[in-house]
């Protein structure tokens, strides 16, 4: 156990660092700076004073979008910050609609909550401006983190190694007594840990090959008025994209264009124009009378999403965690990667309390422990829906049940969307969201009613227990992970 875990017990510890001043950083210091007396947060970028979007975070133009559960973690560490967006320009999405296209027809849902859509560039400004209110947290900007200090013996990390960006390019040491890093898909934890002469489990990879391009457009009031969302799905069979039409703020909405399996979605304009004609839902062509293009398509690709498997390690230095996207990251078309680092955030912050009660050895490879046990079903989400496009491998650790839940969750689908049910779709959407278990729609008594909701689900249901005599609950017990 490091000192500062002993110095957990009885008070505030010296001094943490934050690699990474994105929204998962941003988060994290706001915890800590309970458990600190100095929060530094160290990124390679200067922070704008307004909403921009920064040229360390490469998909920052692209859609972000905070599930139910993230914005309730958020709005829980900084109360206020919604109604804050709103005065900044963000789009209110109360009695406005959401509109979801998919193979088997069309559902639209007005939404009755007073929720909002912003940019990523206005939701990390409007965290970060709540953050320099703490007097305990500082910014520093423009360093490169080149590796982790360490006690003689490795066992502790104690600091960073860091060199200024500009024309000085001095090198130093921060010392710490804890660090955490929160530098995104980038992060150099493995090689930094690797060169301390620790083994690196081999994490879970979803050789994905996705690509996604943006197109931000004004729009008159009477569209902002009625719109919040319009999802097209698809088919994945037929590598088709998917579109997402949204509003963000300033009577402004941006339209993201999604494929995976080296599908790529192009990003010029009139082929970009072209391939939004194309999508499966006649209202796109509507919409797109009366608005304007205010930026160029802009693009983003991803070959692989990762799972570290750090907690496997044989041995974990004291003084160090990580979470976020350097520990796993997800298809963004899902909108689960902030939602998750808040979720990891929320879990440190438990960890840290019950550690000043009880303190224990191992709290840095416990923590790493709880965030899997997070991650495991949204990152099994994820590999059984992008495993269904064409040229989506897997490499890692077998995964349970992906093609007995990939025709579950299509009957699902199938039977929300004909049925026109939207406490049923609704619920698909809240376990994607993270807000609910699998076990919320992967369950006997639900799957009693999807699977009798049409002939094939019937034909399936009988091969599942009528021939053998088989329970519902040893069926699934069979063919899906144990869910928390």
């Amino acid at each position: 156990m490091s000192d500062a875990n002993i110095v957990l017990s009885n008070g505030k510890m010296n001094r943490a660092v934050i690699i990474g001043g994105g929204i998962g950083g941003l988060l994290t210091a706001k915890v800590v700076s309970n458990y600190y007396k100095e929060v530094l947060i160290v990124d390679r970028d200067d922070f704008p004073e307004k909403p921009e979007n920064r040229s360390g975070i490469p998909q920052g133009y692209q859609p972000h979008r905070l599930t139910p559960r993230g914005k309730m973690i958020i709005e829980g560490f900084f109360p206020g910050l919604s109604e804050e967006l709103l005065e900044k320009g963000a789009a209110l999405t109360q009695n406005k609609v959401y509109r979801f296209t998919n193979p088997y027809g069309i559902l639209s849902m007005p939404n009755s909550e007073r929720d909002l859509m912003c940019s990523r560039a206005l939701l990390e400004w409007g965290i970060r401006q709540r953050i320099k209110e703490n007097t305990n947290i500082q910014f520093v900007s423009k360093h490169i983190v080149n590796g982790l200090q360490t006690s003689p013996d490795q066992m502790t990390v104690t600091g960073i190694h860091v060199k200024e960006r500009g024309q000085s390019r001095r090198q130093k040491v921060i010392p710490a007594d804890m660090v955490i890093d929160t530098s995104g898909r980038q992060s150099k934890l493995t090689n930094w840990l690797q060169e301390l002469g620790n083994k690196i489990p081999a994490p879970d990879v979803l050789k994905v090959s996705l690509g996604y391009s943006t197109r931000h457009y004004k729009i008159p009031a009477d569209l902002d008025k009625k719109w919040a969302l319009i999802h097209v799905e698809g088919r994945p069979i037929y590598r088709e994209n998917t579109g997402i039409f949204a509003m963000i703020e300033n009577n402004s909405a941006e339209m993201l264009i999604w494929n995976a399996g080296g599908n790529y979605p192009s990003t010029d304009a009139v082929e970009y124009e072209q391939a939004v004609a194309d999508l499966a839902d006649p209202i796109i062509k509507k919409v797109w009378e009366n608005i304007d293009p205010i930026t160029p398509p802009k693009g983003y690709r991803i070959k692989e999403l990762f799972r570290n498997r750090f907690e496997k390690m044989n041995r974990w230095p004291s003084g160090l965690l990580v979470l976020g996207d350097a520990l796993c990251n997800f298809d963004p078309i899902y909108g689960q990667g902030m939602t998750m680092a808040a979720i990891e955030v929320e879990v440190l912050e438990t960890c840290m309390q019950n550690q000043q009660i009880n303190p224990r050895l191992n709290f840095e490879r416990s923590v790493l422990q709880k965030f899997q046990e997070e991650i495991e079903p949204v990152w099994w989400l994820n590999c059984v829906a992008d495993l269904s496009r064409p040229g989506v491998e897997y490499v890692g650790e077998p995964l349970k049940g992906v093609s007995f839940a990939q025709k579950y969750f299509d009957l699902y689908i199938k039977h929300a969307t004909t049925e026109n049910n939207f406490n049923l779709f609704s619920l698909f959407w809240a376990v994607n969201a993270t807000l609910f278990s699998p076990s919320r729609i992967i369950n006997p008594q639900m799957m009693e009613i999807i699977l009798n909701g049409s002939n094939e689900g019937k034909k399936w249901l009988e091969e599942l227990v009528g021939g053998n005599g088989k329970e519902l609950e040893n069926v699934i017990f069979e063919n899906v992970p144990a869910f928390r």
